[in-house]
């Protein structure tokens, strides 16, 4: 009877996924529909799969779903004839539907700054590690980043000697104390965050003024979940005013400290060539996938793979050698130091292990998908966690801890392991024909670069152009793929309608890695996707369209560029004065909520695509985010799931700014001899 049983299960199985769409209805992406025909000819299932089978809560959708206590789960739901007078809805102890979706708004930016932030701790660690000679294995690389970032972290580069004579410090007393004052911003308790002054002056008494300028990350991220207690706060202007303070110290926080310390130990990126996309495996090669969100061990295992020993050890085994490839935002961090190629973003973790080509795959933390495990098991690819923090329950998995201290040792150990795994391989590769070249790398410093020079770098020709028309304004478009849409589709519909329009793009996370996939992070790219002016502009200084800025947790670098505009002058006096917008096309995570929130608070109008934001539940709530709070900040939510009025709607809000600083109307455009230049250098 239960083989009967078990019979039936399989048929009903077959039949519903019958159903499911085809491979070429799910992505956008040809590499990843070939994996995805492989995988169901090998009936391996995938989030692709599932995605299908499980509908999303509709009471989660709107954000009125209560479980912080046990006497609910309490469902507020929207009454399907909408609301008609006075809202009664109510939970148990009274918490209205505001109440409810604000605190769960709240509880997503809590996890969202946390996971962020605790990532810049670690970097931290690491950081302090390295400056007191702690470990052997990392140092201190770019000094000349240390210098520039030291005063905004109070600490002084030059001391006055006996005689009165000013004297540069010792550059390791310098570091250490950075790496102090550093860590020390996650458990302060009193004061204000030092990096926060970096914003525009007026944003920065902005904050002042409304009293959210955070005093501690850790303080304002457990702040949080005290007052979305049962029974706690239950005003919805407040909480956002908490999760606000709680998302500026996560954006000019702990992602802004974790990407200062990042490029004082590894380089300060700049532009630099590789390519994307699962294409880049290679089947006579030891593949190894790095995959997740932190740097720290992944530059250790490029340098392990590197190693002739190494490589001598792989050939041992019958390979020609050793690729990485890298998966979400681990990716993007060794991408634009190294030119480690990018395997693929988030939807194609799984995808990865399903060509068969895949030996070892190296999870940290943040968006790795517990199936990759389950998948694995199917082929001979071993997955190997690296973090205390991130364990795999499911499958056949291997856990060598990362330690600083250790590291470049850990490194070898799991590289190792990899080629030894290389002879195990069971099923055919197959390894798609889809790779494309890009240029990444554009820190804001490599972009002061780009458009100056070595001795004249300025953003100043950037303004220049956007006065001028050429380029229309900036667009930030950034983070997750979201299973609940056609993976790459809206990143790649908004950001082309963007630069069609002479919207000059910064990306970062798994959006830049869709636009690096689809050829629109490079130089070429702009005579094909641009308007004249952009094209323009692109082509002289000899840039892409499309800036690749970096990992998620690097968006603070798209926050100071911003604010490198303001300075370079013309373009307002704040960064809610320029004509500039901010997109997450495909949202997915809590770390996408606490971004979206900084955003706004940083005065920049910010629209969320793909699937809703919780809160169409609370209509007085939804208003409060999507309307109100332009009035407080100068940076508003919207939401909008089409991709093509998405891209309009930031074309608009950008010629709104362009009307309010008179740059509107196009201006003639006039050739300056050398005499005016004089002039204007002489100013």
């Amino acid at each position: 009877m239960a083989s009967e049983e078990a019979k039936a299960k399989v048929i009903a199985t077959k039949a519903k996924a019958k159903k499911v769409a085809r491979p070429e209805d799910l992505s956008v992406d040809p590499a990843t529909v070939q994996m995805l025909k492989r995988a169901r000819d090998l009936e391996v299932e995938t989030i692709f799969d599932r995605a299908q089978t499980m509908k999303a809560c509709n009471i989660g959708i709107q954000g009125t779903c209560c479980k912080n206590c046990s006497q609910g789960p309490c469902r507020l739901p929207l009454p399907k004839s909408g609301i008609e007078g006075e809202d009664t809805r109510k939970g148990l102890c009274g918490a209205t539907p505001e109440t409810i979706a604000s605190r769960n708004f709240a509880r997503m930016v809590a996890a969202g700054a946390a996971s962020h932030s605790d990532h810049g701790r670690g970097v931290a660690e690491t950081f302090l590690a390295a400056a007191r000679k702690e470990t052997k294995d990392y140092r201190i690389q770019d000094t000349k980043k240390l210098l520039e970032i030291a005063p905004d972290y109070g600490v002084d580069i030059t001391v006055e000697g006996e005689d009165g004579e000013v004297l540069d410090r010792d550059i390791d007393e310098i570091a250490v104390e950075v790496g102090e004052k550093a860590l020390a911003q996650w458990g302060q308790q009193t004061g204000e965050i030092c990096t926060v002054t970096r914003a525009p002056a007026p944003r920065y008494e902005l904050w002042k003024t409304l009293g959210v300028v955070p005093t501690g990350i850790d303080r304002e991220i457990v702040e949080i979940m005290h007052r979305t207690h049962m029974g706690v706060d239950q005003d919805y202007e407040n909480l956002v005013e908490q999760c606000t303070r709680a998302a500026l110290a996560d954006g000019w926080g702990g992602s802004m400290i974790a990407t200062d310390l990042q490029d004082i130990l590894f380089g300060c990126p700049y532009p630099l060539k590789s390519s994307a996309n699962l294409g880049v495996l290679k089947e006579d090669h030891v593949n190894i996938i790095i995959h997740g969100h932190e740097p720290l061990l992944s530059e250790m295992i490029v340098q392990a793979s590197e190693l002739p020993e190494m490589i001598e050890y792989a050939k041992e085994k019958g390979a020609k050698g050793i690729q990485l490839g890298g998966i979400c935002c681990t990716a993007n961090e060794i991408l634009m130091r190294h030119g480690v190629p990018l395997a693929g973003n988030y939807l194609q973790q799984e995808l990865a292990i399903i060509t068969g080509a895949v030996e070892a795959m190296v999870v940290d933390v943040q968006c790795i998908m517990e199936n990759v495990a389950n998948v694995a098991d199917c082929f001979h690819t071993k997955i190997i966690t690296t973090n205390p923090r991130a364990k795999i329950a499911s499958g056949n998995t291997l856990h060598i801890e990362f330690d600083e201290h250790t590291a470049f040792e850990d490194a070898k150990k799991i590289v190792r392991t990899a080629i030894d795994n290389f002879t195990n391989r069971e099923k055919e590769v197959v390894i798609p024909d889809n790779a494309s070249n890009l240029i990444a790398g554009f820190s804001y410093e490599a972009i002061n670069y780009h458009l100056g020079g070595t001795f004249r770098g300025s953003y100043t020709p950037l303004n220049d152009n956007i006065i001028n028309g050429r380029i229309r304004g900036i667009a930030g478009v950034v983070g997750c793929n979201n299973a609940r849409t056609v993976h790459d589709e809206g990143h790649l519909i908004i950001v082309k309608e963007l630069l069609k329009h002479d919207v000059i793009v910064l990306t970062t996370g798994c959006n830049a890695i869709t636009c690096a996939k689809a050829g629109l992070l490079t130089p070429e790219s702009a005579k094909v996707f641009c308007g004249p002016g952009l094209a323009e502009v692109c082509e002289t200084v000899g840039i892409p369209p499309v800036l690749h800025m970096g990992s998620c947790v690097d968006n603070s670098r798209i926050l100071m560029a911003a604010t490198e505009v303001v300075k370079a002058g013309g373009l307002g006096n704040d960064i809610n004065e320029l004509p500039a917008a901010g997109s997450a096309p495909e949202w997915m995570s809590e770390k996408a909520i606490s971004i979206g929130q900084y955003f706004v608070a940083s005065g920049v109008y910010t629209v969320f695509g793909g699937v809703a934001l919780p809160v169409s539940g609370a209509p007085v709530f939804e208003n409060y985010l999507f309307n109100e709070l332009e009035g407080i900040y100068g940076g508003m939510w919207d939401m909008e799931e089409d991709p093509i009025k998405h891209a309009h709607k930031m074309i608009a809000h950008i010629d709104k700014k362009r009307k309010a600083l008179g740059i509107d109307k196009a201006r003639e455009r006039v050739l300056v001899d050398m005499t005016d230049r004089q002039k204007l250098e002489a100013a």
